[in-house]
């Protein structure tokens, strides 16, 4: 039985260690092939903890942390997210932005993920935000590193109400398990709202 738990701001903070080697473990997956380090990891996960007005939402098993999604509003993830937004003509301060969510492969299949849209979509409402959005890295359909039978999460997001905004766009460099240098990634935002 896995146990959802919000919490919000520094309450993540006894986690942070067991939170950044997660994202690293899933996000060596594809479509990110992301080869992080824990030290960069916390940090990013502690800044956003220090905002008051986050939210982590943890998926636990038997007292193991399996899963974690979190959210900020937009205004407080930096400039390389704002600035695809007001390019769009969107003001960044009416926006509540999920910044990921990563699931152990023992752990998907059982509805998790809409568990946590659920949780962070009623976070950013009660909040007061009225649009909600995400970002996922582009890829090629004939990416070398794409599993057989791979199935990207598009219909799931549609089904939630979200619309792929390929005007929206992010460019991220990060180091990966491909590559010998950190290579460039386009991300794309959804949103809802």
């Amino acid at each position: 039985m896995i146990e959802m738990k919000r919490l919000t701001g520094a309450e993540v903070t006894p986690h942070l260690d067991d939170l950044a080697r997660m994202r690293i473990e899933v996000f060596r997956e594809y479509p990110y092939l992301y080869d992080g380090s824990e030290g960069y990891e916390r940090g990013y996960l502690e800044s956003y903890a220090a905002s008051p007005r986050s939210v982590f939402v943890l998926a636990v098993e038997d007292g193991e942390v399996v899963g974690v999604s979190t959210g900020l509003p937009l205004l407080e993830a930096g400039d390389s997210f704002n600035a695809p937004f007001v390019a769009a003509g969107i003001d960044p301060a009416t926006v509540f932005y999920f910044g990921e969510s990563v699931l152990r492969a023992g752990a998907r299949g059982q509805g998790i993920g809409h568990r946590f849209f659920d949780e962070r979509e009623a976070h950013a409402a009660a909040l007061g935000f009225p649009v909600t959005a995400f970002c996922a890295v582009e890829r090629p359909a004939d990416h070398p590193l794409k599993p057989d039978g791979y199935r990207p999460h598009d219909a799931f997001w549609g089904k939630r109400g979200y619309v792929k905004r390929p005007a929206i766009q992010a460019r991220f460099s990060w180091q990966q398990i491909d590559a010998a240098e950190k290579v460039p990634n386009v991300l794309t935002f959804w949103t809802r709202g």
